[in-house]
Parts: structure tokens; C-alpha cells; sequence
């Protein structure tokens, strides 16, 4: 949506670095952010490190822990509807503290369950919380920075994900051999606390405020599928194609490196694995930051495609190699082009949609994609089930093909624009 007014209070920022000239409004937002991404990953990804001994305890096998996790992605799609139209209702900040808070307690829950009835309800919880998370943390960050930076400062808290995805992995190598897998869980209830600081230290972005009428629940959805439908429709489509590839890759990846030789798999105990994990998010973490510079200098468009296309190529060469330093060494370009494509959904949704529905927009978008995405972990889980675990990550290349093609075909481009 390009428009004359600008969103910064910083003046002039074209020709400063990304950082220069920030004002404390608008660092409180960065770091509420991403805080906020970090640990709403970790209690995401916190079941994905712990499915082996959650599933052995509550006698559940690859299929049913495949449909907990893709139950906890159809709810964020309905997180983000709920939580994005609050943020445009009622304010950014008030309704990421209400969804910081949803998925915390939700997480602490999972670690009381005794059934896999349980598990999947405490699930749902903390997928309606980092669905509703991330809507109106990306629309108080995008409103909040200027336009010639939005990309490479959005890219910067994306990249808070791979901090959180690591963190799971190293809770639940420091917990699970002292504690159990419940225990787990209980740490997920600590990003409650972010909730306090972001009372105290953001304020709504101006861009809000200025607002003058607060559209309906019934307007809001008119508008996203009416007068907004083509943007809402591509958006939709691609990113969830992107996601089926991610989250049918990075939910069993944990699970592919613990699995022996003798059946596919690596073959790599616990703390192996865990290594692998962190030393992996060093290329995400890469990935989620070239790519907002990417995207601020060559465009949306272009910077999504080639990282479809690192994705699409690097998976099947990832599944071939059985060496654990090779193995090591090329997940770092699997997880840099598998996750690094993340930081491009907030802004350029952003870009797309008016102030009035905007946290609405990215976050029925963005977790729409990813509910409908959640069909992958199940299918993989299927596929494992099959024909091993690394047969079923082959398909996710596929999924990162597809989104390309979307790209490339409809996409607009939105680079520099102006929020309105």
C-alpha cells in the first residue's frame, strides 16, 4: 500500500544505518519483538525436541505426534484472526501481552497432560497464543520503523527464531535426562513474564493512534476479502506452501538424527543431536538476517525466490549424506535457506494491507498458511511411518518449489512502500 505519508518518526533514514537515529520507542518495539518471537519458538518447537519420550510415556507412535503438532498449527490460524483483530481493535502491544500469556500458561500445561486427548487440547492453547503473537508483534514493529529499513530490521527479530529454536533444543537436553519431559514443559511458563515488560515500555504505534474509526469484526473480514481479496488470496498460497516445506522438515528433523543407521536415519544419540540443532541455527540465524538485506536492496520478489530455490535444492542433498561432520556442515545451508525466508512474510504483508486491518491481514495470512500447512507434520509423520523419516522429508522440497512458483507468478512487488 505506497503512500506519501511515512510511518517513522526518524526523518530521513535513507541514507543511515538501519540502527542510527532510533528512538527509544522504537527500540522498545524491536526488543519486545524479539523477545517475544524467541520464546514463543521455543515453546513451539519444545514438543518437537521432546516427541520420543512424550510418545513412549503416553503410548502414542509418529502419526499421532504428527497430528498433536498439526493441531497446534490450526490454531494459530485462529490465534492470529483473533489476536490480529484485537491488535487492530484495541492496540499492537495490549493484545501481544494478552497472547504472550495465552501461550505461556498453554505450554506449562502440556506438562500436566496424562492423554494424548490432553496433550492435543494444552497444544491448541499455545498454538492460539503464537499465532496471535506474532500478528500483532509484526504490525507494531512494521509500524514503528522506517520504511527503507523495515526488511533488514524485521530480518534481525525473525531471527530471534533461531535463538528460540535453540533454546528448545538445549532445554531439552539440560532437563529431560535430570527432570523428564514434563518438566519440560514448565519452562515454557517463564515468557509470561515478558508480558510485564511490554506493559511498561510500548507505547502504540502513531500510525494507530491516528486511526480515526475502528473497523467490525464483520467490516475487518469484508475488507480482507473483498476490496484486499487478490493480496489476501497470494499471500494465503504461498505462504503456505512455504510452510508445508518448514514445518514438515524442521518438525522431524530432531527425529531424523536420532534415527539409527539401520533404518534410514544418522544414527546420533541425545546430546548429538542437540549439538547438530544449535549449530544448525547458526545458518537460520544467517539466513533470517541476509535475508531482510536481500530484500531491502534486490526486493520482496527477488529475495523469496532465491531462498525457495536454495530450499527446493538443498533437502533432497541433506537426506543423501549419512556422515555426521558433513552432515553437520550441510545443515547449516539447509536451515539458512529453510527458515531464512521467514523474515520476508512481516513486511511485505505489511506493505499490502492498510493500517485498519493490518494486524488482521498478517496474522490470518500468515497463520492461515501455517494451519493449512499443518497437514505436513502428519503427512511426513505418515510417510515415516512408511517408508522411514528421510523418504518423508524428501516430499518437503516439493512444498518449497511450489511457493516459488506462486512467487514468481503473482507476487507483487512491494519494496520501499509506504505504510497507509
Amino acid at each position: 500500500m505506497a503512500s506519501s505519508t511515512s510511518t517513522s518518526p526518524s526523518g530521513d533514514a535513507s541514507n543511515k544505518r538501519w540502527w542510527q537515529g532510533a528512538t527509544q520507542q522504537q527500540w522498545g518495539t524491536f526488543r519486545s519483538a524479539y523477545l517475544g518471537w524467541a520464546l514463543d519458538i521455543m515453546d513451539l518447537m519444545l514438543f518437537a525436541m521432546v516427541i520420543k519420550h512424550v510418545s513412549a510415556d503416553l503410548g502414542f507412535d509418529k502419526s499421532d505426534a504428527g497430528m498433536v503438532m498439526s493441531a497446534t498449527l490450526l490454531a494459530t490460524a485462529a490465534g492470529g484472526l483473533l489476536f490480529g483483530f484485537l491488535a487492530d481493535r484495541m492496540g499492537r502491544a495490549k493484545s501481544m501481552i494478552l497472547s504472550i500469556i495465552f501461550y505461556s500458561i498453554g505450554t506449562a500445561l502440556c506438562g500436566l497432560s496424562d492423554t494424548l486427548g490432553q496433550l492435543m487440547l494444552f497444544r491448541v492453547i499455545v498454538g492460539l497464543g503464537v499465532g496471535g503473537e506474532w500478528s500483532a508483534g509484526s504490525a507494531l514493529v512494521s509500524e514503528t520503523w522506517p520504511a527503507q529499513h523495515r526488511g533488514k530490521v524485521m530480518a534481525w527479530i525473525q531471527s530471534a527464531f533461531a535463538a528460540g529454536y535453540a533454546a528448545a533444543a538445549i532445554v531439552a537436553a539440560v532437563v529431560v535426562p535430570m527432570y523428564g519431559w514434563r518438566w519440560v514443559f514448565a519452562v515454557g511458563l517463564l515468557p509470561a513474564l515478558l508480558a510485564f515488560y511490554v506493559r511498561r515500555h510500548v507505547k502504540e504505534p502513531e500510525i494507530w493512534v491516528n486511526q480515526t474509526r475502528r473497523l467490525s469484526f464483520t467490516e475487518t473480514l469484508a475488507a480482507l476479502f473483498s476490496a484486499h481479496r487478490r493480496n489476501t488470496l497470494i499471500g494465503l498460497a504461498f505462504t503456505t506452501a512455504a510452510m508445508c516445506g518448514y514445518w514438515g522438515l524442521f518438525t522431524w528433523i530432531p527425529t531424523y538424527l536420532a534415527t539409527p543407521v539401520a533404518e534410514g536415519g544418522p544414527g546420533l544419540d541425545l546430546v548429538k543431536s542437540t549439538v547438530w540443532i544449535v549449530i544448525m541455527q547458526v545458518g537460520a540465524a544467517l539466513g533470517y538476517v541476509t535475508f531482510g538485506y536481500i530484500a531491502d536492496r534486490l526486493g520482496r520478489k527477488k529475495a523469496f525466490l532465491i531462498f525457495f530455490a536454495g530450499s527446493a535444492l538443498s533437502v533432497p542433498l541433506f537426506v543423501m549424506i549419512h556422515t555426521p561432520g558433513l552432515l553437520m556442515a550441510f545443515g547449516i545451508v539447509v536451515a539458512y535457506f529453510g527458515t531464512g525466508f521467514y523474515s520476508g512474510f512481516a513486511p511485505t504483508f505489511a506493505e499490502m494491507f492498510p493500517t485498519a486491518i493490518r494486524a488482521t491481514a498478517q496474522g490470518f495470512v500468515y497463520n492461515g498458511g501455517r494451519a493449512i500447512a499443518a497437514i505436513a507434520p502428519a503427512l511426513i509423520g505418515y510417510l515415516a511411518n512408511q517408508h522411514g523419516v528421510g523418504s518423508g522429508l524428501l516430499a518437503t522440497a516439493g512444498f518449497f518449489a511450489l511457493a516459488g512458483l506462486i512467487v514468481l507468478l503473482f507476487l507483487p512487488e512491494t519494496k520501499g512502500a509506504e505504510l497507509t
